[in-house]
């Protein structure tokens, strides 16, 4: 598999990279190794876990898994969140290095590879939580720093914040939601991090799951679609215009004889920006769909084709008044 690096870094990873949301609650130990092996016998590196991923149970299976191969992958974690807490999002330094030490001693590692603010906390002051980034860089815990779900102007000034002293862990990488049915990312956020050579990852890069081409008759029993816990997180991309590019989607496949994954993969991977798309899988056939994505480079009539029907809406100040 290509490998790229990872933003403005010297940090080299796979292009596409490997999730574990469900590692841990609805993907066993056997088959969480099944994908595992078929991901690094493909060439993958880049594998993306949370503390909150199962509660913690995610990160122990992962390092379970990588014990005797760890220098074969690079471990990307996050924190922040807090579940089954009046404070869904706790930023501040204490919690931010306390959940790092969990998340190493989880992953029977003594560093990550790449540790992640899963989301931007309103209640603590930035520098305080930046710091928490810089102490994780320089104990050693930590080789690289990012953030999740940010927005534009977050973004902005988390790196910019970073850049403004020297000796301060830069954010090498941004992980939001993106693919051919949810672009609103480039409004801001993919032009902040072009901008500042920073690496986006998307999670979800299959419009969750719909863009497989799975949902177009219906919403299969054994799909997350139809499942209490991920029914309400589908359910936004099965009507409007999620179908009308689902269609073309699958319109391109057919066309070019490959599988609606391979397309919508490649489309998001190939876009400006972009390190690695991050894939989940329930088996390792699922994953072995995926991966056949790394063999695809899309025509450019097809690419614009797919650019053209999923167009976001665009306006000021984002695009508009100061173009010709």
């Amino acid at each position: 598999m290509e490998q790229r690096h990872l933003g403005r870094t010297g940090l080299r990873v796979s292009r596409l990279g490997l999730g574990t949301m469900t590692w841990g609650r609805d993907t066993d130990e056997a088959d969480a190794g099944d994908q595992l092996k078929t991901f690094l016998d493909a060439g993958g590196t880049l594998v993306d876990t949370a503390d909150v991923y199962a509660d913690g149970e995610s990160e122990a299976l992962l390092g379970r898994l990588v014990e005797g191969i760890r220098s074969e992958v690079v471990i990307a974690t996050k924190a922040v969140s807090v579940p089954h807490s009046p404070r869904r999002f706790d930023a501040s330094r204490g919690h931010l290095l306390s959940a790092l030490d969990a998340s190493l001693t989880r992953l029977g590692t003594d560093y990550v590879d790449l540790w992640q603010l899963h989301a931007y906390d309103d209640h603590t002051p930035i520098e305080e939580t930046l710091s928490a980034l810089d102490a994780a860089v320089a104990s050693g815990k930590a080789r690289y720093v990012g953030v999740s779900n940010y927005s534009g102007w977050q973004l902005a000034a988390a790196a910019s914040w970073q850049r403004a002293v020297p000796g301060r862990a830069q954010v090498a990488s941004a992980q939001m939601e993106y693919s051919l049915l949810q672009r609103g990312v480039e409004r801001e956020v993919a032009p902040a991090a072009l901008a500042l050579g920073i690496g986006l990852l998307p999670w979800s890069p299959l419009g969750r799951g719909v863009l497989t081409g799975k949902y177009r008759t219906g919403i299969p029993s054994d799909s997350r679609g139809a499942s209490d816990r991920y029914g309400g997180f589908v359910e936004p991309y099965l009507e409007g215009p999620a179908r009308r590019i689902a269609d073309a989607v699958a319109t391109a496949s057919d066309g070019l004889g490959v599988a609606p994954v391979e397309v919508a993969l490649a489309w998001v991977r190939d876009r400006p920006g972009v390190t690695a798309p991050i894939v989940g899988a329930r088996t390792a056939a699922q994953l072995r769909g995926a991966l056949a994505a790394e063999e695809l480079l899309l025509p450019q009539t097809i690419r614009e084709a797919l650019d053209d029907v999923s167009a976001p809406q665009l306006g000021y100040p984002d695009h508009g008044w100061n173009r010709g």
